[in-house]
């Protein structure tokens, strides 16, 4: 009888949290966008007193969560190493989000794509 009862307000507190996520925290309209499209994320740096725009282009590797924590991984070539970051969209620092390429792939989250090189490293694009 203990466990129902636990489990009860685990579910009861569980829905309130998501309720007060969906309602009171701002939500950013960006554009949509999955696993396999090249996107271009602007994010602010201070820097001491300064702020200044940073971009990051890279492909989507995933998105996770839902809600007010969902993020997303995104993954880019530096010269011969590869960079991954991982964003919050409801990270304050994001300001804009821009879609470069929609990519066609078959799975939600291409981990695959870490160990491809070349031009075996190239996603199909979506045609219209």
């Amino acid at each position: 009888m203990l466990v129902w009862n636990n489990l009860y307000k685990y579910k009861k507190m569980s829905s309130l949290v998501k309720f007060v996520q969906d309602e009171f925290v701002t939500r950013k309209d960006f554009p949509e966008f999955g696993a396999g499209d090249t996107i271009t994320v602007f994010y602010e740096i201070k820097e001491g007193s300064k702020t200044r725009t940073q971009f990051f282009r890279g492909v989507v590797l995933q998105r996770k969560g839902s809600g007010s924590s969902e993020t997303f991984t995104i993954r880019k070539m530096s010269g011969t190493i590869g960079v991954e970051r991982i964003f919050p969209v409801n990270l304050p620092a994001l300001q804009k989000v821009e879609v470069n390429k929609r990519g066609k792939v078959r799975r939600a989250r291409i981990f695959y794509f870490r160990g491809l090189t070349g031009k075996k490293a190239r996603i199909k694009e979506v045609r219209k």
